[in-house]
């Protein structure tokens, strides 16, 4: 996949991994997509962003005599999720567009 596509998607990807539960760095890159290819040295950088922006807040719990950071989503954090998926109309119109061009 194309890196500037890829570099787009993520944090949605991100985003979209802690709809359901508050989850770790590690458990986050293992549940995005393979195809995205998702590293410690992106994600972090783009979770620390995500927190600056107050999409999603941090909190501490001790695993296995470890302290481990949570990443949970915020409401600002799931509307952001929204708004992207309504923008996504706008990206697949673009796609047939490009499509239909390739295919005449």
């Amino acid at each position: 996949m194309d890196s500037q596509l890829k570099k787009g998607l993520i944090e949605y990807c991100v985003l979209a991994s802690l709809v359901q539960i508050d989850s770790y760095g590690y458990q986050i890159i293992k549940e995005i997509h393979p195809q995205l290819e998702l590293t410690e040295s992106t994600l972090y950088p783009i979770l620390k962003r995500l927190e600056t922006t107050k999409k999603v807040t941090t909190y501490s719990k001790i695993h296995n005599g470890r302290i481990r950071k949570y990443y949970h989503l915020t409401d600002s954090g799931f509307a952001s999720i929204q708004k992207f998926l309504q923008d996504w109309s706008d990206v697949e119109a673009v796609y047939h567009y490009i499509k239909r061009s390739v295919e005449k």
